[in-house]
């Protein structure tokens, strides 16, 4: 039995569909914010959310590293691009890129006291944060020209990431429309009754 640790409408969504998809036991504990358990820095050190209990008794954080275990895990449920495809490098690349650039420009326009010791400095780092992201956005619209997933052909949990981060967007709270790709591939995840099921609680979209 896995254990997620989440907030609904965070970053333990895309986890809680990968779970989900592949069929896998699990449970959900909700961490209220500001207000973690006793003992939960010692499952998450930085007392955030998603963490992840494996059936093991081990804990991992990092969404993307929790997504790449239960595609591997589970490959019946087709969430990664396997090892040795040509598609592989694209999958890594959009997955990490979402991770590594995308979800922490997202999340210093809305955790703006974490980047800076200015009080009156947040404005500034909201606004860079909201560029950073259009940025990042901006880059894999154009890589999804021409193509109906960003690697493959059927969707993979980095699809599902991008569905979550675009929909954290805090301009209008969804893709921007100029990111047709973006909202194309949004729109036919939407579809899913999976994540539409999950999105009944987490109220992503």
């Amino acid at each position: 039995m896995y254990k997620l640790y989440s907030r609904l409408g965070s970053g333990g969504f895309v986890v809680e569909a990968a779970l989900a998809l592949a069929g896998a036991p699990y449970e959900v504990v909700n961490i209220v914010k500001g207000a973690p358990p006793a003992g939960y820095a010692e499952i998450s050190p930085l007392n955030q959310v998603p963490a992840l209990t494996l059936p093991d008794g081990a804990t991992i954080t990092e969404s993307a590293a929790m997504c790449l275990l239960l595609a591997e895990t589970y490959p019946d449920a087709r969430l990664q691009i396997p090892a040795g495809d040509t598609e592989r490098p694209e999958f890594l690349r959009w997955l990490l890129f979402l991770s590594s650039m995308l979800y922490p420009a997202l999340m210093r326009f809305y955790f703006a006291e974490r980047s800076t010791t200015d009080p009156g400095g947040l404005d500034n780092v909201k606004q860079a944060a909201i560029a950073d992201s259009d940025r990042g956005f901006a880059v894999v619209d154009r890589a999804l020209d021409g193509r109906d997933w960003l690697a493959g052909s059927d969707r993979t949990i980095a699809d599902i990431y991008l569905l979550m981060l675009a929909y954290w967007h805090p301009v209008a709270d969804c893709p921007r429309p100029e990111w047709r790709n973006i909202v194309r591939v949004c729109e036919t995840l939407k579809k899913d009754p999976v994540l539409d099921r999950l999105n009944a609680t987490h109220r992503i979209w």
